[in-house]
């Protein structure tokens, strides 16, 4: 538990504050919406999910929202799930995001870099023509508001492009990344079918080249409902037969015409990671996501125009999603495809000072392999533009803060941030206007009434509890596809808490109102009735060098006992003798607790992942407690299928 009074790691000084466009909204929100003008964050955050509908009123006519036609009231109908937002409005989330092109028609919108590590630009002047030509395109393929659109699409401009046009024509958007094999795709397209697909040819990673079209063609055989398929030639090859080329639509000179949807007009389809069935396909709104990702990036983030947003990603991950929106703040985002780790592991440093990168994400992952790699990014890298540095995927551990500090900035803005894909945003995490604390997100984000509970649906304060959001968020899910009577949306978040939002985290809120995020909570450790994060454990055993990854399970046993087996992958050339076992042991004791000590190390060839880079915990679980692996997971979801195999024989010879 961190202490009560600990000092900050950070603390912006008075001028920051001042200049933070979060404080200028909170003295214009009191001046005309009756926001506490004293008090400072917490008071603002208080006020914004006491008074939700004011509160996003406000950030309606802050940003400037354009509703084409008016609403007749913020919130219809406040109960979740099902929350009406803006009833009555019209919009176009394209429309928004191309609006910088009137006054910076020649400055850059995007940047494009791949491992050569240099940038592209692209203007605003030239992703709105772009937009357009394609806009008109799909029309005349016959695609109309509510079809879908599916990429299998690198992390380039086109995939921006495809997206915004397909919005613009009030498209459903979906879109995967191309280092997904054929299997993990069609799980995603086939629950959606599409009528329009955009493909590459390829992609390059890691210095090579790797050849996708076996896979395209096959995505084109099984998805029966398509009318065009168009060929982005990445790596230079020819149009296939019977596909479109991405030139030959993209070459008219066209203005967009944004078509006017409902606030709640599906936006795109995203994707949990789908480690047990078919993924979960989350539906979000045009006026949900723009409104939220206008307060994520331009109040939280604290993006505008003269920025540069670059977080490294794939198309794939919810976050390449909330990277385009850095558009709605007329910043410039920065677009990355290739190997994080090309051609050494401080590649992403090298790109960020090389686009003058404002605010650079990444994983909490990747923090932890530059400290292992000594890499020294403020030495080696002139990281002056980087106000901050922000990371997800996992919490970052209290080392990865401290590694942050010492070799980037002593004065860095460290945001680590905490939501889902399932709201496509954050709970809690950047705030520039408060101090940061190792180990520690900042605070729950503006209109978000995030609360930790315990398993009586009490808040607790300084203790560990089940992360709950008691209100509404526009960007939570409208539904899940295929859902006809919403029982599926309704199991993963509402089950636990009737009528709140029950995320699957452990948290604790502490005194001081940050919060801490201590891992899943569906695969959580509870010994003896003492709940434990598996992150914790992970951040303690992965100091070692010896260490390259480790998974933590807690399996209840049937005759009451609790077995909790620590699987490790080693380093290269390291042995799990007596030497290695007592220092894991001892580093566990020491920095957690005696009660942490695993029952079991066991060295295992590898950690499996979900294709977004997420432990599978629960499902090591299921199959540890004997569930065939057909049924503990969905295969085509995981990076290295042959890794299970390990933990099935275990059952089996455990058994």
């Amino acid at each position: 538990m961190t202490p009560a009074n600990p000092t900050p790691l950070w603390q912006p000084d008075a001028d920051r504050i001042a200049r933070a466009q979060i404080t200028r909204f909170q003295a214009w929100a009191a001046e005309r919406h009756g926001a506490p003008a004293e008090g400072g964050y917490p008071a603002l955050h208080r006020w914004s999910v006491d008074e939700l509908d004011t509160f996003w009123k406000a950030v309606t006519e802050w940003f400037d929202v354009r509703f084409s036609t008016p609403y007749t009231r913020v919130l219809g109908d406040r109960s979740m799930p099902g929350a009406e937002w803006f009833p009555g409005a019209t919009l176009n989330y394209a429309e928004h995001a191309l609006r910088a092109s009137a006054a910076r028609p020649d400055e850059p919108a995007l940047l494009a870099v791949d491992e050569t590590h240099e940038p592209r630009p692209v203007t605003w002047a030239e992703l709105r023509r772009q937009v357009g030509s394609l806009a008109a395109e799909l029309r005349a393929l016959g695609v109309r508001p509510g079809d879908r659109v599916s990429a299998y699409v690198s992390n380039i401009p086109q995939a921006v492009v495809a997206l915004l046009a397909t919005a613009a024509v009030g498209g459903v958007w979906s879109s995967c990344a191309p280092d997904f094999g054929a299997r993990s795709v069609l799980d995603r397209f086939q629950q959606v079918e599409p009528v329009v697909l955009f493909t590459v040819d390829g992609y390059r990673y890691g210095g090579k080249e790797h050849d996708r079209r076996e896979i395209v063609a096959e995505l084109r055989r099984e998805l029966p409902t398509l009318r065009a398929v168009v060929h982005i030639p990445l790596l230079g090859t020819d149009t296939p037969d019977g596909a479109l080329e991405w030139s030959d639509l993209t070459s008219a000179d066209t203005e967009p015409v944004f078509e006017q949807v409902p606030f709640d007009h599906p936006l795109w389809v995203l994707y949990s990671s789908g480690t047990t069935g078919l993924p979960k396909a989350i539906v979000q709104s045009q006026g949900g996501i723009l409104i939220e990702h206008l307060k994520q990036i331009g109040l939280h983030c604290d993006l505008g125009p003269e920025d540069r947003f670059f977080w490294y990603t794939s198309t794939g991950w919810m976050m390449w999603n909330f990277l385009v929106s850095g558009l709605l703040t007329g910043t410039t985002i920065v677009l990355y495809d290739g190997s994080p780790g090309h051609p050494d592991t401080g590649a992403q440093w090298r790109i960020a000072e090389r686009t003058g990168a404002t605010l650079f994400g990444t994983s909490a992952a990747y923090v932890m392999a530059c400290r292992k790699a000594g890499v020294h990014p403020g030495r080696d890298h002139d990281l002056s533009r980087v106000q901050c540095v922000a990371t997800t995927g996992s919490p970052l551990p209290p080392d990865g803060f401290s590694w942050l500090h010492d070799e980037v900035r002593d004065d860095l803005w460290i945001a680590s941030v905490s939501g889902g894909t399932d709201v496509c945003s954050c709970f809690a995490g950047a705030v520039p206007t408060l101090p940061v604390y190792i180990g520690e997100l900042q605070a729950p984000c503006l209109g978000t009434d995030l609360q930790s509970w315990d398993p009586g649906g009490r808040p607790v304060v300084g203790e560990v509890g089940e992360l709950v959001v008691t209100n509404p968020m526009p960007s939570m899910p409208i539904r899940f596809w295929n859902d006809p009577d919403g029982s599926r949306y309704h199991d993963s978040y509402f089950d636990m808490y009737p009528g709140v939002w029950r995320h699957g985290d452990w948290i604790t809120v502490t005194s001081r109102g940050s919060v801490v995020i201590h891992g899943r909570s569906d695969s959580t450790l509870n010994r003896q009735g003492v709940r434990m994060g598996s992150a914790d454990i992970y951040e303690a055993v992965e100091r070692l060098p010896e260490v390259k990854e480790s998974l933590v399970i807690g399996i209840e046993q049937p005759d009451g006992g609790y077995w909790m087996p620590l699987f490790v992958h080693l380093a290269p050339g390291a042995a799990l003798d007596e030497d290695l076992v007592h220092r894991i042991k001892q580093t566990i004791r020491e920095q957690l607790s005696p009660r942490h000590l695993p029952d079991e190390i066991i060295e295992v060839p590898g950690i499996p992942h979900t294709l977004t880079g997420k432990r599978i915990e629960v499902p090591v679980k299921r199959l540890l407690q004997g569930t065939p692996l057909e049924k503990a997971v969905n295969p085509g979801s995981i990076d290295d299928l042959d890794l299970l195999h390990f933990y099935e024989d275990l059952a089996r010879k455990r058994a």
